[in-house]
C-alpha cells in the first residue's frame, strides 16, 4: 500500500512509522527541516511543504496515485478564520494532482459544545459545532472518498494527563474525560485503510469516561508525577462524546478502554 501523510506531527508520525514497519511505502509532508531528516532516516519518503503559504507551489514532485491518505493538517481554534480558509484553499489545490482510494481527515471533539449533554455523530445543531472546525470538515468532505475522525484528548507515550497539572490549581477535576489514547488510534486508523466505512463522521473516543480528577491521581501515581496543588471545581460541565459507532461497525475492541489506565 502506498500512503500519503500530511502533516507528520506527533500521532501522524506515529502512524507513519507503524505503517512503515507493516511494509508500506509512506509518503509524509512535514514544515521543518529537522524533522525531513528525521523521517527520511526511518525510511518515510518526506518532503516539506507549509500549506499556509500565500503563494502555494503549482506542483510538488511526488507520486500521484496513493492507496490511503492521512491528512491531519489542524483547524486549530486560534487562528483566524482567513489563515483557516488560506490553509484549505491550498490543500484543495494540492488534490488536484493525486488521486486516492480512501482519506481520512483527523478533526477533534472539540467541534461540540461545551454543555451538559452527551454528542454522538448525528448531533444535527450545527449552529452549535465550532465554526472553524466545521469550515475544515466541510472542506475536507467536499473530496472524494474521505470520512473525518474527530479525535477525543489523546495522551500516551509522553502525553501524560498529569504532567499539565503538577503544582497547578485544576479547576475541571469533575467533568468527565473523553479521551483516547494513541495506540488505539493508530489502529483504527489502520482499520480504516483497509475497510470500507458506511458514515462520513466518526468520533475516535475511549468508551470508559472516568472524572478528569481520577485521571490525574491515576496518571501522576503511574508516572510520578507531582500532584496538583488543589482541584476547585469551578467548572464542572458534564459533557460526554460517545464513540461507539465506529467501534460497533468495526467491530473493535479498544486496547486501553479505560484513560485511568492510559
Amino acid at each position: 500500500m502506498r500512503i500519503l501523510i500530511l502533516g507528520c506531527g506527533w500521532l501522524a508520525e506515529s502512524f507513519a512509522l507503524h505503517m512503515k514497519y507493516q511494509g508500506h511505502e509512506v509518503w509524509a509532508s512535514t514544515t521543518t527541516s529537522e524533522k525531513y531528516h528525521r523521517l527520511n532516516a526511518d525510511g518515510i519518503f518526506s518532503f516539506i511543504l507549509d500549506f499556509d503559504y500565500e503563494n502555494f507551489p503549482a506542483r510538488i514532485d511526488l507520486p500521484t496515485q496513493f492507496d490511503f491518505v492521512l491528512n491531519s493538517i489542524p483547524a486549530s481554534q486560534k487562528n483566524s478564520v482567513s489563515i483557516l480558509e488560506n490553509r484549505f484553499s491550498n490543500i484543495k489545490s494540492f488534490y488536484r494532482h493525486i488521486t486516492w482510494k480512501k482519506q481520512v481527515f483527523l478533526s477533534s471533539i472539540g467541534i461540540y459544545p461545551d454543555k451538559d449533554a452527551v454528542f454522538d455523530e448525528f448531533y444535527a445543531d450545527t449552529t452549535e459545532l465550532s465554526s472553524k472546525l466545521l469550515l475544515a470538515e466541510a472542506c475536507m468532505l467536499g473530496l472524494a472518498d474521505t470520512i473525518i475522525y474527530r479525535l477525543g484528548g489523546l495522551f500516551g507515550k509522553n502525553r501524560v494527563f498529569a504532567k499539565y497539572f503538577s503544582e497547578r490549581i485544576c479547576t475541571t477535576g469533575e467533568q468527565p474525560a473523553n479521551f483516547v489514547h494513541i495506540d488505539d488510534v493508530i489502529r483504527l486508523l489502520e482499520a480504516a485503510s483497509c475497510n470500507v466505512l458506511k458514515h462520513t463522521v466518526y468520533n475516535v473516543v475511549a468508551p470508559l469516561h472516568p472524572k478528569k480528577k481520577d485521571v490525574i491521581l491515576a496518571s501522576a501515581k503511574k508516572y510520578g508525577y507531582i500532584l496538583p496543588l488543589a482541584f476547585e471545581a469551578t467548572n464542572t460541565i458534564q459533557k460526554i462524546v460517545r464513540g461507539e459507532l465506529l467501534q460497533e461497525e468495526l467491530e473493535y475492541e479498544y486496547v486501553l478502554p479505560d484513560p485511568l489506565q492510559f
